[in-house]
């Protein structure tokens, strides 16, 4: 019995002792964020890497997103004879849910892996202990930059992710299933409050910074050689897209 509870206790503490490291990262992260200088032109540099390198593989994601969810809910209202609230299901679906957790997840996968393999490679090259040397904490100068643009970044591809899933949902709506134009756009207006609106937004920018807090902290703590980095990232990806999706819920449950 005790060796079954050591075999238990033992995988539990590891798990506790690295949210408690997590924690201490993040409170780092927020002691060195309000400190000066503050260092615009690398927080606009990874915004252009977050954000703006990741907008040509929302753009197809969104769109196909809006389709397929055309798609899908023409043939179910069809069955009720509500082929007219098709654009209120695409919008509603897209703005409360599709959008925000499926911008994050691709962001997860293109920009977050990267971020955790970059610092890895930094940890396992020497470079942040030459930071240190210099008198520069790499907390500031390499992570903050990234988690702030993380924040910015993820609620504007949203945005995006929004509008070009419902012009995919349209085009496949009205063009190819013969939905009547008017009555797409007007069910949209009727049906959107501008909760639904906020509500997308939190939710990406609390993706925004789960994405890049998890990927700077596994690239901070990433073992030695290139299989240490590896083990990194294939980490950060994993632990990310599934905090995603609980945090998702939790969020959902909690604006509804």
């Amino acid at each position: 019995m005790l060796k079954f509870l050591e075999l238990l206790g033992a995988p539990a503490l590891s798990i506790l002792e690295k949210m408690g490291k997590m924690v201490l990262f993040f409170c780092s992260f927020l002691s060195w964020s309000v400190r000066p200088p503050f260092k615009i032109r690398h927080i606009v540099k990874q915004l252009h890497f977050i954000g703006a390198k990741s907008f040509f593989i929302i753009l197809p994601t969104a769109f196909f997103t809006g389709g397929v969810l055309a798609l899908q809910g023409f043939n179910t209202l069809q069955n009720f004879g509500g082929e007219g609230l098709l654009g209120a299901l695409v919008a509603l679906g897209i703005i409360r849910e599709l959008g925000p957790v499926l911008a994050a997840l691709m962001v997860t996968a293109r920009a977050g892996s990267a971020i955790t393999a970059e610092i890895g490679i930094m940890k396992i090259t020497e470079q942040i202990d030459a930071l240190k040397t210099m008198a520069v904490d790499p907390i500031k100068f390499v992570v903050v930059p990234k988690i702030i643009a993380g924040i910015i970044a993820l609620p504007l591809l949203t945005a995006m992710f929004d509008l070009i899933g419902i012009w995919g949902g349209y085009a496949v709506g009205v063009h190819l299933l013969g939905v009547n134009e008017g009555s797409y756009f007007g069910e949209i207006k009727s049906n959107l409050d501008f909760e639904d609106i906020t509500g997308g937004f939190w939710k990406s920018v609390s993706f925004g910074l789960l994405i890049t807090w998890f990927a700077c902290y596994e690239g901070y703590h990433a073992g030695h050689g290139a299989e240490g980095v590896g083990r990194a990232t294939t980490n950060s990806v994993v632990i990310t897209s599934v905090s995603i999706l609980v945090w998702d819920y939790f969020m959902t449950s909690i604006l509804l």
